[in-house]
């Protein structure tokens, strides 16, 4: 039984109790809350909402939930059906909306679900807006359309063909390197919408294909994180050769990670690195992402003569740095892929066009490519705390303990990041859970680990 509000959106399990899981009086007070904000912020004319979802289980049920409270808010309804996140963020600008709703639970497992919020220029909604949300649905401060003012309801299933034809109008997608490497890859599209969008994509690229895990059912086969311990399926399909690659996507086809010929895994913090490396080859500049990615970015963007700048973590914090920085590229360590001559938006498909781009034009195997970047290695640990732990104490005296030293650049617009020449940990709080994430990075694995279990021993120590 779970239920999680947060500025973001909300999400939570489906069936339960109401108000302990993700129902549909929850759906309503909080798609009613959204609708209220974009009417009261003015940011757009349009009366119209697009609405877009992955392939879950619950998805129909939700959609029809939330379809019906926009149209009940007098909102026009935009229906653009089985669809990428990324393809949704488009369809509100190319629609000329003034907002969408993305019925995803991202990476999390099947009985999950989800509503995320996007503002009139297809973005996640900031912080400061998300709170206003947030504060709308819990004080109910909403009220419905007269029977004459109730909203229209119109399906388009268009959009994912104009979200392909945007991708193969990029500069620097080269389509017909592409279709001249003759590459054959195998994609697992985790039973959602990555089998129906990255088909035509491929096709249209000229790529030659396996699919598995491609009926749209949202019945996964496997933890939909697109993580090594997830993907012994596809790893082992690989390495019974015959692919030139791997490509792996999450339900709503944001994440991307890619997997070398021989099976073994590119790395999922490698998938920015290496288009950045294509993108910044070609029109030089600055690159952004957040403060737990990986380091190679800054060393491939200063190799190109950029400057690497790291934000806090979050999708809309990465653009809005992106943004403040004139970035060309940028993104999350965990796959995502931001390129902002598309949209300001994590985005699979154009990760995966310019991947091919990139890979055609070297001539080489996606094992060369990735055995051509910094070798970095991140550990992942957590600190479980006592609901009445301080965590920001803690994290202040992190920072006192180590921004005395030297050879330490100390971060804090997120938690604590500890910057030290040849490695870094970053520890910062759950927003769901009394825990401290803390990453860390190094040259090796088990260095990165020590350094990690270290921070957690001075964090012990305080409590």
């Amino acid at each position: 039984m779970t239920l999680i509000k947060s500025i973001s959106g909300i999400r939570g399990t489906i069936g339960g109790p109401a108000g302990d899981t993700l129902n549909p009086l929850d759906i309503v007070k909080f798609t009613s809350a959204y609708a209220t904000f974009i009417r009261r912020s003015g940011a757009s004319k349009s009366n119209t909402i697009v609405v877009g979802r992955d392939a879950r289980i619950s998805g129909e049920m939700v959609k029809n939930v939330v379809c019906g409270t926009l149209m009940g808010m007098g909102y026009d309804v935009l229906n653009i059906g089985l669809a990428t996140t990324p393809t949704t963020e488009l369809a509100v600008t190319m629609s000329g909306a003034a907002g969408g709703i993305i019925i995803t639970a991202s990476h999390n497992p099947r009985q999950w679900n989800a509503l995320k919020l996007l503002n009139e220029k297809g973005e996640f909604l900031t912080a400061a807006n998300g709170s206003e949300v947030l504060s709308i649905a819990e004080k109910e401060d909403f009220e419905y359309a007269d029977v004459d003012a109730l909203g229209k309801y119109t399906e388009d299933n268009t959009f994912n063909k104009r979200h392909i034809d945007s991708v193969l109008a990029l500069k620097l997608v080269d389509v017909e390197a592409i279709k001249n490497a003759h590459f054959k890859v195998c994609v697992d599209a985790i039973n959602s919408v990555g089998g129906v969008i990255l088909p035509e994509l491929l096709d249209a690229l000229g790529v030659e294909y396996t699919f598995l895990n491609a009926e749209p059912t949202g019945d996964f086969a496997h933890n939909p994180e697109p993580l090594e311990k997830n993907l012994g399926g596809i790893m082992d399909e690989l390495k019974k050769g015959g692919y030139d690659m791997g490509i792996v996507v999450d339900p709503d086809v944001d994440r991307l990670a890619f997997i070398c010929e021989d099976g073994k895994m590119f790395g999922e913090e490698y998938t920015l690195v290496s288009v950045a490396d294509y993108v910044l080859s070609k029109t030089p500049g600055n690159t952004v992402s957040n403060l737990s990615s990986t380091r190679a970015l800054r060393d491939v963007t200063e190799k190109h003569g950029g400057s690497y700048c790291a934000s806090a973590v979050g999708e809309v914090n990465v653009t809005t740095k992106m943004k403040d920085v004139h970035a060309v590229i940028g993104g999350e360590g965990n796959g995502g892929v931001i390129y902002p001559e598309s949209h300001y938006g994590r985005d699979a498909l154009v990760g995966i066009a310019l991947f091919l781009s990139s890979l055609a034009h070297k001539g080489c195997k996606v094992s060369e490519l990735r055995a051509s970047f910094p070798n970095y290695f991140i550990a992942k640990n957590r600190i479980d705390l006592t609901a009445s732990t301080d965590v920001d104490a803690i994290l202040v005296k992190v920072k006192e303990l180590y921004g005395k030293e030297k050879d330490v650049t100390v971060t804090d617009i997120d938690g604590v990041k500890l910057d030290f020449p040849d490695k870094w940990v970053h520890l910062r709080k759950s927003n769901t859970e009394p825990i401290i994430r803390v990453y860390s990075e190094a040259s090796t694995m088990e260095q990165a680990d020590e350094l990690g279990k270290k921070l957690m021993q001075v964090v012990y120590d305080m409590q």
